[in-house]
């Protein structure tokens, strides 16, 4: 049995004053493992009473109660060496300083050098997202170190050429380049292919450059058009928007005879097989982009082999197949749906739309396993398979979720509320028929693969705010392993010449390492397989009554009838419904803005007893970006019943995000005990319509009416 592995810090030394040697990393951990088994040997209870010679009594009894005594002062810990003992996994370091801020995509564990040895790979974000660099790890300690010009975003090794011997090349994407290095050399710098800028803005400069206008009427232009325009502003105007009125002059003249340049940067990035599909094989390198494109490069030339479009912006990848024969992308993106792409094909056919956002996805052989911040895992097969739509007039935008009962997902076509019935449904192709959907304790931090070659086995890691990191095989939990820290970033596999290697690094900027048990066997603890238990119990089914033949033998005469009642009934309630869900959002009815351009929330809170009411007011601006200004609250009210201080203000700048609570005082006048409703409408400066409105029912003054 082996016992707990821990690093020994570089300046420690032996009982005797002899100083530990460095070994490497692999001798290291043998020595200890060595070590721990004759420390054990040794402290194991009645071992010298079986070795004592017949004739060795008084030594033998002296022995004895030196060992009691020693096995009474490790009491204490033997609850946690046979926890350890138990364990799957060896402790081989820990280092709670080791200064490593980074995600699961920046982990990557590769043979750099072909020999054999394998290195750990990390780009490092900083403490606080400041000096970015890229770290390679021997063992426990940092082998190399350089600084990053932007924030790493991801990092993988592929194969450029099929030469002996076959060392990895590394790749690490960071603002709109790719670094490529060979040997921990810089080999080559792709950047992304820059965007064409906005001609309205370009013409702005353009007079900016020629004193025709001033950088007040810039900045008001500017802004219209970051408001109206489908092109996105470059950086450069983006933080001209950004400067105080002091500062704009200097800005302008300091950047006016500049070229207007747009460009985009990469969110994240995965290989591709390129003809082969063994692992020793050559592969591409596949990116997404800021600007909702997908990019294949060439191993060789870097050159872009393949664009595809997408109608988000890609968060996380996955790859599978070969690019020249066949292949298929899956992408995550930030609005909540994963789109799938094919080989010859520049945009999405297919799409699983999820209830929440993605903060994880890992691909299992053909399942897709998705995180979402539900904290929840949900598990999606790639097949496409053909199911019969229900016809394209009874879905309406507010009738059904993204996802149908059943976890069927259609393509995200947008179909006609009110169009007339087909005569034929046709037969639509699904794609990501959803499988499992397993609940978790904590919210879901990083997500990776697990993948164990010896066994076969492949599962899903998922690093939880709990400080726990759960694997799964499909719906059934392996194991839980439980960090001092909530973990940031996982990586499995070969590290040093270690097979199976965990790799974890934690919130505070630690680094864990952990070896799996060559023994261990995933044995699955938890989780459901197959059908539920309930599925065999037997139901109490009442007999048959008269009435019950009387209505199935009405329902066979007049089946037809009865359906088509029914569907006429149904699709008028979704026709009202529709019509009085329009009528509210034309009339600004609802208490929140439908306007992309000014998303606004509202709620009203009345305390007291009477007859003076205090009434809150609190107006949320939703928006990610864009502040709120020049809005104006309106009260509209009985003025027979109450009194308002003041029943039209202006409110000031509503800064994204933040809750602003505006409060007034309502004055109930009658002694009648009677209430009536305060309508509350939000106002734009210069328009008519409001934004929303919202009718607060006032409670009876029970003042007056104990009076």
């Amino acid at each position: 049995m082996l016992g707990r592995v821990t690093a020994p810090p570089p300046d420690a030394t032996q009982e005797g004053g002899q100083r530990i040697p460095q070994w490497g990393f692999r001798g290291w951990l043998g020595k200890l493992r060595a070590r721990n088994l004759r420390v054990r040997a040794y402290h194991r209870p009645g071992t010298i009473e079986r070795c004592a010679a017949p004739g060795a009594g008084p030594v033998a009894r002296t022995t004895s109660a030196k060992m009691a005594a020693a096995s009474s002062s490790d009491s204490d810990s033997g609850r946690a060496e046979s926890k350890e003992a138990n364990s799957k996994w060896l402790d081989a370091h820990y280092d709670p300083v080791a200064n490593i801020h980074t995600f699961s995509a920046c982990l990557v564990l590769a043979d750099l050098h072909g020999d054999g040895e394998h290195k750990l790979v990390v780009g490092d974000l900083g403490p606080s997202g400041q000096q970015p660099r890229l770290k390679v790890l021997k063992g426990p300690t940092v082998l190399t170190e350089s600084p990053l010009p932007a924030l790493p975003a991801a990092a993988a090794t592929f194969l450029m050429e099929q030469h002996e011997p076959q060392a990895p090349a590394l790749a690490l994407a960071s603002g709109p380049c790719v670094y490529v290095y060979k040997n921990l050399r810089p080999y080559f710098k792709f950047s992304l292919p820059p965007l064409p800028p906005n001609p309205l803005e370009q013409d702005l400069w353009h007079q900016a450059k020629e004193d025709r206008i001033d950088p007040l009427t810039l900045k008001e232009m500017l802004e219209g058009i970051r408001e109206k325009a489908e092109v996105p502003l470059s950086v450069q105007s983006l933080r001209f928007l950004q400067l105080e009125l002091s500062e704009m002059e200097a800005f302008v003249n300091q950047h006016k005879s500049k070229t207007i340049k747009r460009q985009t940067v990469i969110t994240t990035m995965t290989t591709l097989k390129k003809n082969l599909s063994d692992e020793d094989a050559v592969s591409c390198l596949v990116l997404g982009c800021e600007n909702k494109e997908l990019l294949v490069l060439d191993p060789e030339a870097f050159t872009i082999l393949a664009k595809m479009s997408l109608p988000s912006v890609p968060v996380f990848l996955e790859a599978s197949g070969q690019f020249d024969v066949e292949f298929r992308l899956a992408a995550a993106c930030r609005n909540g749906n994963i789109y799938i792409l094919r080989r010859d094909s520049k945009h999405p056919k297919y799409c699983i739309e999820l209830s929440a956002q993605p903060v994880g996805l890992v691909r299992v052989h053909k399942v897709l396993v998705v995180g979402s911040t539900e904290d929840s895992l949900h598990g999606f097969t790639h097949k496409v398979w053909l199911q019969q739509a229900p016809a394209p007039h009874s879905y309406l935008p507010s009738a059904q979720g993204p996802e149908s009962p059943s976890g069927f997902l259609f393509p995200a076509t947008p179909l006609s509320p009110l169009s007339p019935k087909p005569p034929q449904t046709p037969a639509v192709p699904c794609q990501g028929k959803k499988l499992w959907t397993v609940q978790m304790p904590a919210a879901i931090l990083t997500m990776n693969l697990l993948d164990q070659r010896s066994r076969g086995l492949q599962a899903v890691m998922a690093g939880l705010a709990n400080g726990e990191v759960r694997i799964y095989r499909d719906k059934a939990l392996l194991n839980i392993i439980r960090a001092p820290d909530a973990v940031t970033s996982l990586c499995f596999g070969r590290y040093g010449r270690e097979e199976n290697t965990l790799i974890m690094t934690t919130r505070g900027g630690g680094l864990i390492i952990k070896i799996l048990k060559r023994t261990a066997v995933f044995v699955e603890a938890g989780g459901e397989v197959g059908p539920p238990p309930a599925q065999a119990t037997k139901l109490n089914v009442p007999r048959k009554t008269r009435l019950y033949v009387d209505q199935t033998l009405r329902e066979r005469e007049a089946g037809t009838a009865m359906h088509r009642a029914f569907q006429t009934d149904l699709y008028l309630l979704r026709l009202r419904t529709a019509r009085a869900y329009v009528q509210a959002l034309e009339s600004s009815l609802s208490p929140m803005s439908m306007t992309a351009r000014e998303p606004l929330k509202l709620h009203a809170v009345v305390q007291g007893l009477g007859p003076i009411f205090k009434l809150t007011l609190h107006l949320q601006n939703p928006s990610t970006a864009r502040p709120a200004l020049g809005l104006l609250i309106c009260f509209l009210y009985n003025e027979a019943l109450y009194a308002l201080p003041q029943a039209f203000f202006k409110v000031p700048l509503l800064v994204p995000g933040l809750n602003y609570p505006l409060e007034t005082f309502v004055e109930s006048l009658s002694d009648k005990g009677i209430s009536d409703i305060i309508k509350v409408l939000v106002l734009r400066e210069g328009q008519s319509a409001p934004l929303l409105s919202a009718h607060i029912n006032m409670p009876v003054s029970e003042g007056l009416a104990a009076a």
